[in-house]
């Protein structure tokens, strides 16, 4: 035993000092840039500054949200949805119908929601493993959608969120087919239903009859419905604080008057590596500033620290009506999937299949930013 533990106890100090090493270097760049003090009060004022300007914000949008949200499900705009939505599954994403209720539930709430769905057996009844597998894929590409329209709208720009939200829909469905296509070729066995046995396509079971009146219904729904959304807003706050304040350290640069120690100052090591392929950025997205490509940066890992940018971009006159289409389709189809997705495939019991979620999502959200990009051209002109 004492000598099976020497390894991991030699791997474990390996990475410690990696780690410090790393974090030392990192620290030491940008304290002598700003100054070791400014440094540190920069990042205290710029996280204290997003809790009381940005995370009390989103909070608020996701309590009125879930509160519209939980008004649709309970008085059936959802259902109805769904049964408009389910002929399009088939064509468009290889989907049987069902899964255009677990669509409509992470666009309402968040990526885990479709897993929800997926362990259910009577709702995996449906679908082949293949398919199953690639609802991962599908409902994240929808993941806090109602959230992140929202916030985009309330910056002024309707018209290039709603823009995002066709070119998240185009993300969807690459994503969600790209899927399929790679298990299939790596996993044939996969081409097999999860349950054998007839089903009848029928997942939206009729609304039985509410006993209680419509007031109390819609009392319950908005207060349990903002409950959800305070959940949800609590559940951002480590990410906007976090990923976000770590974001804008390496984006922006100094104030007016240098390096005080004054939020959102930073040393802007992010967009001078964009900059030297700046072409690339300004073709595919249409983004004049580069620090514009912080935003889906920071959507890859949470899609709520992504929105915590964007009063900062505002402040500094970088916001217009392409960047609030472009964010919104990546924002929408990326949704911090690269933390949920490992989860939600493990949940599933298939890790073998992950590399490929990451991979076919990463093309998708790349994808919806180019198609937001180009369609918001095309409308400009019109």
């Amino acid at each position: 035993m004492a000598k099976a533990s020497k390894p991991f106890i030699r791997r474990s100090s390996i990475e410690a000092l990696i780690f410090l090493a790393l974090f030392a270097a990192v620290s030491i760049a940008l304290g002598s840039r700003m100054g070791s003090g400014n440094m540190l009060n920069t990042i205290m004022n710029t996280a204290h500054n997003l809790l009381l300007n940005t995370v009390f914000y989103l909070m608020g949008i996701t309590v009125l949200t879930g509160a519209l949200s939980k008004l649709l499900s309970e008085f059936g705009v959802v259902t109805m949805l769904e049964r408009i939505l389910r002929p399009l599954m088939k064509p468009l994403y290889n989907l049987p119908g069902a899964a255009a209720l677990g669509g409509l539930m992470t666009f309402l709430s968040d990526n885990p929601a479709i897993i929800a769905f997926a362990k259910d057996k009577t709702f995996s009844s449906y679908f082949k493993k293949y398919q199953l597998l690639s609802l991962t894929n599908f409902g994240t590409a929808f993941g806090m959608g109602f959230v992140v329209i929202i916030t985009m709208i309330s910056f002024g720009h309707a018209g290039g969120a709603l823009v995002g939200l066709f070119g998240a829909f185009c993300g969807s469905i690459i994503s969600t087919r790209i899927m399929q296509r790679s298990c299939l070729k790596a996993f044939p066995e996969l081409d097999a239903p999860v349950q054998e046995g007839n089903v009848v396509e029928t997942v939206a079971e009729e609304p039985q009859e509410k006993k209680e009146s419509v007031f109390l219904r819609f009392l319950n729904a908005i207060l349990d419905g903002g409950k959800n959304g305070v959940e949800l807003g609590l559940a951002i706050i480590p990410g906007v604080l976090i990923i976000t304040t770590m974001v804008i350290l390496i984006t922006f640069g100094a104030g007016p008057e240098g390096y005080n120690g004054a939020a959102n100052q930073g040393v802007p090591i992010l967009p001078w590596l964009a900059g030297k392929i700046h072409w690339v950025f300004e073709w595919l997205f249409g983004f004049s500033d580069m620090r514009l490509i912080a935003f889906p940066m920071t959507a890859l890992g949470a899609v709520g620290a992504a929105l915590g940018l964007l009063p900062t971009f505002n402040e500094a006159e970088i916001l217009d009506g392409n960047a609030i289409a472009v964010f919104t389709a990546i924002g929408m189809c990326w949704s911090g999937f690269l933390s949920t997705h490992t989860a939600m495939l493990d949940t599933l019991g298939f890790r073998k299949a992950i590399s490929k979620a990451l991979g076919a999502h990463t093309v998708a959200g790349l994808c919806a930013g180019v198609i937001a990009h180009f369609v918001y051209l095309l409308v400009s002109l019109l």
